[in-house]
């Protein structure tokens, strides 16, 4: 493969930078070329986190240019209509957990509420594979990043990735009770 891109992104404390580490490791232990680079900037006041993930034999950066995206995963409604309009590829594949943390925007009434059908339509233009994951019966709502994982490995949407190369990622990053519910919530959801 000579590159498979992946852009992410959502809202600090939603669990990004898990969840890339977790796609990072598991495409190492797949042996794949891998680079990433994180931005973390407003992350511990709400603001947009946003990580990129390159794979391939011919990758030389970790940064993916302008619409670009093969994949791109989102924790949050707003941030995937955003990155599927800056990064994501026609043709390309969104899966976003779907929630809401709004924007100041939209809290000051400046700005519209994007509901779902706004991003179906897009999608459908673009000819995008629309992936829309909503758990109400998960554990603990820390695991959205593990909802969408599961269904990341459910659908296959990573080539070169398989079910033991996640695991092994999230043994490598969790340890004891974390490691345990983790395991348990992606074994549940990816069936």
């Amino acid at each position: 493969m000579d590159y498979f891109n992946i852009y992410l992104t959502g809202v600090g404390g939603q669990g990004i930078g898990l969840l890339c580490e977790v796609l990072l490791r598991a495409a190492d232990n797949a042996g794949l070329n891998v680079k990433a680079v994180d931005t973390h900037g407003l992350a511990q006041r709400g603001g947009i986190v946003v990580s990129q993930i390159r794979i391939g034999d011919k990758v030389y950066s970790p940064l993916i240019p302008s619409n670009e995206a093969d994949l791109v995963i989102s924790l949050e409604r707003h941030e995937a209509l955003r990155a599927m309009n800056t990064a994501l590829k026609n043709s390309g594949t969104l899966i976003y957990y779907n929630t809401v943390w709004q924007p100041l925007e939209v809290r000051l009434g400046s700005s519209n509420e994007i509901d779902e059908e706004t991003i179906n339509q897009e999608c459908l233009r673009r000819n995008i594979k629309l992936i829309k994951v909503i758990e109400a019966d998960l554990d603990n709502v820390q695991m959205q990043n593990i909802a969408l994982l599961a269904n990341i490995c459910k659908y296959g949407l990573v080539p070169g990735i398989n079910i033991d190369n996640y695991k092994q990622a999230m043994d490598d990053l969790m340890e004891g009770k974390m490691l345990e519910e983790n395991i348990k919530t992606f074994d549940r959801l990816r069936m």
